[in-house]
């Protein structure tokens, strides 16, 4: 069970070298790992993993389900941080993830305390290297979703993220044309939480489990 003392540490822990992008492939499927290179014309983007306690005092962690706009989303319908990409008004990437959180579940991110950084994730089929930002909402929320961008606040456990048996793989069919075999990924109550998501999750716990 994840305690005070424990937030307290992973603050301390999230300011030491990380475990990087070795964390990260670990939930990758085969065909993303390696290095890609970075390109000038990478959007940034911030996320945000939001530690709240529920109505029983476990800690949560809030993760949403996309809307699909089109056939051609590449991102609708998949689990995700909440988070999205950087705007001029921004002074920081860390306010790029809190405002986008507040606008997309409703959560009044004044009351988040940031513990610290993961490791930046490029993602290559979207252009985006994404900034993941790690923090404490001490309270349990209210969710208020933004119905066009979010068609549900998944809430996952940290308990079970912790267990072993949560790591699973399966195959996935992004398309008619595209299958995707042998695909590492977080079972959250029956939901697959694969891709960068995963990437970023595997290292947020295994900074957590020292």
């Amino acid at each position: 069970m994840l305690t005070n003392t424990n937030l307290d540490r992973l603050g301390d822990r999230l300011q030491r070298p990380l475990p990087g992008q070795d964390a990260q492939w670990r939930m990758a499927h085969l065909a993303r790992r390696g290095e890609f290179p970075i390109p000038d014309s990478a959007r940034k983007a911030g996320v945000l993993a939001m530690f709240y306690p529920n109505a029983q005092g476990e800690w949560q962690l809030a993760l949403i389900e996309r809307v699909s706009h089109h056939p051609g989303d590449r991102h609708g319908g998949q689990i995700s941080f909440p988070g999205g990409r950087y705007e001029e008004g921004d002074d920081t990437l860390m306010q790029t993830a809190l405002r986008e959180t507040r606008e997309e579940i409703g959560v009044d991110t004044s009351d988040v305390k940031v513990l610290g950084p993961l490791t930046e994730l490029y993602i290559p089929v979207s252009n985006y290297l994404v900034h993941p930002f790690v923090g404490i909402l001490p309270y349990t929320p209210v969710f208020s979703p933004q119905w066009d961008e979010v068609q549900s606040v998944v809430e996952a456990s940290l308990e079970s993220l912790l267990q072993a048996s949560t790591r699973q793989i399966t195959d996935l069919q992004l398309s008619t044309n595209i299958l995707l075999k042998e695909v590492p990924y977080f079972n959250v109550s029956g939901k697959v939480v694969w891709g960068a998501t995963a990437m970023i999750l595997n290292e947020l716990l295994e900074v957590m489990e020292g």
